[in-house]
């Protein structure tokens, strides 16, 4: 939990434990902190030790970074939206492998990016959907429709953001598959 703190004050964020999340607007009493433990354990429905499920969880990850990008490095924002594009707009099949290739070919793109930020949604202004949510569904199906709607939402709230995304993530697929389309 200590490195989200450290990353806010790194961003200049002073952090909430009172109320609701200060960046999502889930409606919780201790902030940020319960917003982070409830997402970190909120998955109950979902094994994600089970291939079946990783999908969900890497949308999930992305959905919730995306909502949070003050607690998270500036070039987190660049991998998230990447991937969210990935794998909303092109279907794109993951798996845990493909991550750390992902991140390998953003530290060369911002290599020549150095003063590219993304545009950030404005605080509770990044979908309605939030994790707190996913604590309301009672099969696993639904909780996997609420993360997809969820990850939608949030990858809406970054729409400005969405033609640079589509480069870097057509570059990524370039490099890496030799092809710009699955």
């Amino acid at each position: 939990m200590q490195d989200f703190i450290d990353q806010a004050r790194k961003n200049g964020i002073t952090l909430s434990d009172k109320g609701k999340c200060q960046f999502c607007g889930a409606d919780y009493q201790k902030g940020i902190f319960e917003c982070m433990n409830n997402y970190n354990e909120g998955f109950k429905l979902l094994n994600f030790n089970d291939s079946k499920f990783h999908m969900v969880r890497f949308i999930s990850v992305d959905a919730h970074a995306l909502q949070h990008p003050e607690i998270h490095g500036r070039w987190s924002n660049h991998f998230h939206l990447t991937r969210l594009y990935l794998l909303l707009e092109k279907n794109q099949k993951w798996d845990y492998k493909l991550s750390p290739l992902l991140s390998d070919y953003l530290n060369e793109y911002k290599s020549n990016k150095a003063n590219e930020f993304l545009a950030i949604p404005l605080p509770l202004e990044r979908g309605s959907v939030t994790s707190i949510d996913m604590n309301k569904a009672t099969t696993t199906e639904e909780c996997i429709e609420l993360v997809k709607n969820w990850a939608n939402e949030v990858y809406s709230a970054w729409s400005a953001n969405h033609a640079l995304a589509s480069p870097i993530a057509e570059g990524f697929l370039e490099k890496n598959f030799n092809s710009k389309t699955w």
